[in-house]
């Protein structure tokens, strides 16, 4: 065997013998035991397949954010303060949900157990109610602080939507003549909240989006040109908000600062550290590659994406025949000319290797590639039958997702 035959031997039985890895980088907030069991799926899914394939692990969290002078930033509660403050923090919690639904109060009352009393004369506590509202007059007082909010102008366009709503006519079915006033309150709450929904829907943005002392200024009005009546919540709804309150409300959250601060920095953290001094973690990245047996794929998630973006922009980094980038943000980063790496209008350099997207359209944090990088970026769509947040890891236990990976690995 001469010389050029015997290395040819050496290079093809170096072939054979050369395993593939597969690099996993996850997202942000992610630390070391929620990254363990991800990756513990994604080596199941990849071995049930590729059983030649190593899956090594790319744990930068440890780089991440965190506390640097124990939480000295966070405010605490004063310890002479009372905690326990319930029917302000009812109040917070209904107008929480009234912003998300302003039929909410009403739907509830829809629910309100008892059957009401007939009026034996024929008129209804509800036709009484119903009456009020409809041919409701604005006094001088309550036109001023409508203005000074700045829904004057969509006032009755909530008003209408309110009263032809079906919670608002089954509400009215359960009035009895000695709550009638009982009902004041809840029905100004919900004309309020409409005329702010449809403000943001306007894309408008009055004072009384922000100003609660403003908001409940005009629903007392309101509840006063409707009838003299208490403002406060409903007496048998009263309980459940205070449970509610308790337990979800703004105290709790004041007396569990630190504890909910723990929970939730890491996240934010992430991204706001990779934004300023990424340098480290796109590093950390570089060096598990380099460690690694060429070829290498790296399947990165969410932040862990971007990273890997930045990194293969600017690093020539031949090993990596191919990055997988999942519930990924970068091509929204890169089309507000927010990317790290690459300004807007440039493009990826010819040594970045073959990409592939993965993004699902439940999960909100997810962009496509192939329209801002044509021909670059292939782009598969999954999806997880999962709302949001939780789609946005939902990615590893769908089949589609493997179907999508696995019969590109080298």
């Amino acid at each position: 065997m001469n010389n050029t035959e015997e290395k040819l031997c050496v290079g093809i039985a170096s072939h054979l013998t050369t395993m593939t890895t597969v690099i996993f980088v996850h997202g942000t907030g992610i630390r070391e035991r929620e990254y363990n069991d991800t990756f513990e799926i994604i080596e199941q899914k990849i071995h049930a397949q590729r059983t030649d394939i190593k899956v090594a692990p790319c744990l930068w969290g440890a780089l991440g954010a965190k506390f640097n002078d124990n939480r000295a930033s966070v405010p605490l509660e004063d310890a002479t303060l009372a905690l326990s403050q319930p029917e302000e923090d009812a109040d917070i919690v209904l107008w929480r949900q009234l912003y998300r639904d302003p039929l909410y109060e009403l739907r509830l009352l829809s629910l309100k157990p008892g059957d009401k009393a007939g009026n034996a004369f024929g008129e209804e506590p509800g036709d009484i109610l119903q009456s009020r509202v409809e041919s409701l007059t604005l006094t001088s007082e309550l036109q001023a602080k409508l203005q000074e909010a700045g829904i004057a102008e969509i006032f009755a366009q909530a008003r209408e939507a309110i009263i032809h709503s079906e919670p608002y006519h089954q509400a009215l079915s359960k009035v009895s003549e000695s709550d009638l006033s009982e009902y004041y309150a809840p029905i100004a709450r919900a004309v309020v909240a409409q005329a702010m929904f449809i403000s943001e829907q306007q894309e408008k943005f009055p004072p009384i989006l922000t100003d609660a002392q403003l908001r409940d200024k005009v629903v007392e009005l309101l509840t006063l040109a409707l009838g003299e009546t208490e403002l406060g919540l409903v007496g048998w709804l009263l309980k459940p908000f205070v449970e509610l309150a308790q337990y979800g409300g703004t105290n709790y959250v004041k007396g569990n600062r630190l504890e909910l601060t723990d929970k939730i920095s890491p996240m934010p953290g992430d991204i706001l550290l990779y934004q300023t001094r990424g340098e480290k973690i796109r590093a950390f990245i570089q060096q598990q590659i380099e460690e690694a047996e060429p070829p290498v794929v790296l399947i990165a998630h969410s932040l862990g994406g971007i990273a890997c973006v930045d990194l293969l922009v600017q690093q020539q980094l031949s090993q990596v025949e191919l990055l997988v980038t999942v519930g990924s943000q970068a091509p929204f980063l890169y089309e507000i000319n927010a990317l790290y790496s690459l300004e807007y209008g440039q493009l990826l350099p010819e040594h970045f290797p073959e990409w592939l997207n993965i993004y699902d359209l439940r999960d909100f944090l997810s962009y496509v590639g192939n329209r801002i990088f044509p021909d670059r970026v292939q782009d598969v769509r999954v999806d997880s039958r999962q709302p949001f947040p939780r789609s946005h890891g939902a990615y590893w236990t769908n089949a589609k997702t493997w179907e999508a990976i696995i019969p590109r690995l080298p």
